[in-house]
């Protein structure tokens, strides 16, 4: 049986992309998820475990990125940091916000995914580092996800010019931003890209059941208990903590990525098909068996082909030439 939620059936701009080469990476690699992730932080969202397991992850990524040169911004609202390719134009701006459920941060992997698609758009990215939870609660991440945004206007940044990205819990705060710009009546950025983006705080999507098992990556338990360390129970229906219940409307184009046996599937399949009844552009690219957030493993020639299509939507959109 077919387990896609409907919503992305024939439809013109979802895109089910079955892996060419590299299968055996990927199941090992989905093999390797479960043993060191799945079990060891399944059973509970423990924050001191799930820093010390993505503190890991980011120590295994390069600090150095040959091309790309790294600095802290120079704002005064939020920490940020800019990555920069030597063929940079300076009008050109990515903005991109981090996962980690909303506790964690691994700025040495993003760096290393991100750059790439910097060097391919000759854009900047300014990544925010924004507070974390538990300690600074929502709205803390999404105020300083918004004040970023501001920032770069303040710079001198056009909204056409600035493509704001964003995965996992990094993809609920870009919504989130595009739609408090939209609510304050600030110029929205050109477009956006959301990479398995967790959107629903009610866990409301098919996959949160069918796919509970096959995801390599998080369980039931793990999604729930981690909502309460960013936002009170009698929040997660508001739309600014789960942004899949929101207005789309003039919203600006968006790209998904997400695996097609994640938990949080739905998510990006329920947004995508709600911004295309909006009259969005939007472009779904489903990816078969891949886990959360496979761009960031770089080795991976799945991670490749998505840094692609990234690349081909921003300048699409933005009207970049690369």
């Amino acid at each position: 049986m077919n387990d896609v939620s409907d919503y992305s059936k024939n439809s013109t701009f979802t895109h089910h992309i079955k892996p060419a080469k590299g299968h055996w990476k990927y199941v090992l690699l989905n093999l390797l998820l479960r043993a060191t992730v799945k079990w060891r932080l399944g059973l509970e969202p423990d924050i001191d475990a799930v820093r010390k397991q993505v503190g890991k992850v980011n120590r295994s990524a390069p600090v150095q990125i040959p091309g790309t040169t790294r600095l802290s911004s120079d704002s005064k609202a939020v920490a940020c940091e800019w990555l920069i390719p030597e063929n940079f134009r300076r009008n050109r701006v990515l903005l991109y916000i981090h996962g980690g459920a909303f506790v964690a941060s691994s700025p040495d992997l993003y760096a290393n995914m991100v750059a790439p698609w910097c060097k391919e758009l000759g854009a900047r990215a300014l990544m925010v580092d924004y507070r974390l939870s538990p300690e600074h609660r929502y709205p803390a991440a999404s105020d300083d996800c918004l004040s970023a945004y501001r920032w770069l206007l303040a710079q001198g940044f056009k909204p056409k010019d600035i493509v704001i990205a964003g995965d996992s819990a990094g993809g609920n705060l870009a919504m989130s931003t595009l739609l408090r710009l939209k609510d304050e009546g600030l110029p929205l950025p050109s477009c956006a890209v959301l990479l398995s983006p967790f959107l629903d705080f009610t866990l409301s999507g098919r996959s949160a059941l069918i796919n509970a098992r096959r995801d390599p990556f998080f369980t039931p338990n793990f999604a729930m208990g981690i909502r309460n360390h960013y936002a009170p129970p009698e929040l997660y229906s508001e739309p600014l903590v789960s942004p899949l219940l929101g207005d789309f409307k003039d919203l600006p184009p968006m790209l998904f990525q997400v695996g097609s046996t994640e938990m949080i599937r739905d998510d990006a399949v329920r947004a995508a098909a709600k911004a295309s009844e909006s009259g969005i552009p939007v472009q779904l690219d489903i990816w078969e068996s891949l886990p959360h957030v496979f761009q960031t493993i770089v080795a991976l020639p799945q991670a490749a082909v998505a840094a692609r299509r990234i690349v081909t939507f921003a300048a699409k959109h933005t009207g970049w030439s690369i």
